[in-house]
């Protein structure tokens, strides 16, 4: 049995906050403004970090952008191996991909496949224009050949590591971690 043990705290509340501004800022300037714009959180943590960057754009630019949620439970190529039953939540994007540039925003970019079940999901709901992605968290150990647009941080890590990412929208408090595997 593997047990965890914290490591490292590698980001707290500012320094979650200023990634978060500083992502926002390259955003706009990448994209010359808003316009046809917008942001789509892989569920669970990318949710609350699209909204916090809708926010934060709303504040440079005045311009509010849509913000969706996507679900990729059956969009997985681990499927069979996650549960008998796995849960699956409600995608929300409550308006039209077709020729939008879509920011895709997760927590942490590890070995691509969440990334590329999650394009594969939002191309199911038409063609957008293009789609950029923004992570928080790079840990590197790609298994795939998807590199995120926008990166809060690299954090280069062992195997054994695992990059925790707790948000109070959802964890009640405010850090990013690495945890570690013990035998």
């Amino acid at each position: 049995m593997k047990n965890l043990v914290a490591k490292a705290t590698i980001m707290d509340e500012e320094k979650i906050r200023r990634a978060l501004v500083r992502i926002a800022h390259e955003i706009v300037e990448k994209n010359k403004g808003t316009d046809n714009l917008a942001l789509i959180g892989i569920r669970r943590r990318g949710v609350p970090l699209a909204e916090r960057l809708a926010r934060i754009i709303k504040e440079i630019e005045g311009a509010t952008l849509p913000v969706g949620i996507l679900d990729i439970t059956l969009y997985r190529d681990d499927l069979t191996t996650l549960a008998q039953q796995p849960e699956v939540h409600k995608t929300e994007v409550n308006f039209s991909v077709i020729n939008k540039t879509i920011v895709l925003v997760d927590d942490v970019l590890y070995t691509g496949r969440t990334v590329r079940a999650a394009l594969d999901a939002i191309i199911d709901l038409g063609r957008p224009k293009s789609i950029q992605l923004a992570i928080l968290v790079d840990r590197g150990h790609r298994e795939l050949p998807i590199r995120a647009d926008y990166v809060g941080k690299n954090v280069p890590t062992s195997k054994r590591e695992i990059i925790e990412v707790r948000l109070k929208e959802i964890d009640g408090k405010e850090e990013v971690v690495i945890l570690e595997t013990t035998e």
